[in-house]
């Protein structure tokens, strides 16, 4: 009950002017929900996460890493790429056994590759003021290059890829509180259609980064530097001890974090509670080429 209120609390509280990077993807987003947010013209982002099992897809039932590179092309055009990190197991995820060498047993011995784009189609406040920003994007768009791409053998439990694939549209609107801060609302709907991660459905997201009035109070630097986040999107992220996905897992989450901007915006710490409970955390470093 104590956790519940809080995440109620903190859902009510939170949504970001300047944007920060999905925890498990390493794109723009809360941290697992695809917002319409964009970064500066020419950003290039760099990054690194532990996750909990929780915090990601079936195909990763142990905790594991991830490092990602990501860009902002044009205004409109943001590109990464995402490595995971893999652990060496007898018996892996879809029971798929016998790939991996059994000296290198519990350790990571690999890691899987993806690429991801987001394209705005709509800016904020182009029409008419109260009118949103719309994005369009694709996480792991072209994985399985083995077999052609993700799209083309999502159905293969041992040979096929793209574990992180999903597609979303996104709309994202900001309000501003004079010298308090930044509310930003986000509305998503995601879809995948992986055997182990069937989706179509919507999310929702809030954030609420602080801009308190500069008067040289070492307080109100410390705290412009916060950015709450709260989502609630679905997924099925367990599996059970057989290995199996689970189909009785919960439809939905929420997630709650906070992320901290160390000079200016060039540093960003985030943590997250996966379900407010499951501990993940990274590092983005941000680098502005305009």
């Amino acid at each position: 009950m104590r956790i519940e209120k809080c995440c109620l609390v903190s859902l009510f509280l939170l949504m970001v002017q300047t944007a920060t990077a999905q925890i498990n993807y390493g794109t723009t987003g809360l941290m697992n929900l695809p917002t319409a947010d964009m970064q500066r013209d020419k950003t290039f982002m760099a990054g690194g996460n532990w996750l909990s099992r929780h915090a990601t897809v079936p195909r990763w039932w142990y905790d594991t890493w991830n490092y990602y590179i990501n860009i902002t092309i044009f205004p409109w055009l943001e590109a990464g790429y995402l490595c995971t990190g893999h652990k060496a197991v007898p018996t892996d995820y879809g029971d798929y056994s016998g790939y991996w060498v059994p000296s290198t047993y519990g350790k990571f011995t690999n890691q899987d590759r993806s690429f991801h784009f987001r394209f705005r189609v709509w800016k904020e406040g182009w029409w008419k003021s109260w009118t949103p920003q719309v994005v369009i994007g694709a996480n792991d768009a072209i994985g399985d290059s083995a077999n052609g791409g993700s799209l083309s053998n999502q159905q293969n439990q041992n040979y096929g890829n793209g574990f992180w694939n999903r597609y979303y549209l996104a709309v994202t609107k900001h309000i501003d509180f004079e010298n308090i801060g930044t509310l930003g609302a986000h509305l998503s709907w995601i879809y995948s259609n992986r055997f182990d991660n069937k989706l179509n459905d919507p999310a929702i997201g809030a954030n609420f980064r602080f801009h308190l009035r500069e008067n040289g109070s070492w307080v109100n630097k410390a705290v412009n530097g916060i950015n709450l986040m709260a989502e609630v999107l679905p997924g099925y992220t367990d599996v059970r001890e057989d290995l199996a996905f689970d189909p009785d897992g919960p439809k939905y989450q929420m997630n709650i974090g906070v992320e901290y901007s160390f000079w200016k915006d060039y540093i960003n710490a985030i943590v997250e509670l996966n379900r407010c409970k499951c501990f993940s955390a990274g590092l983005i470093f941000k680098i502005h080429l305009k």
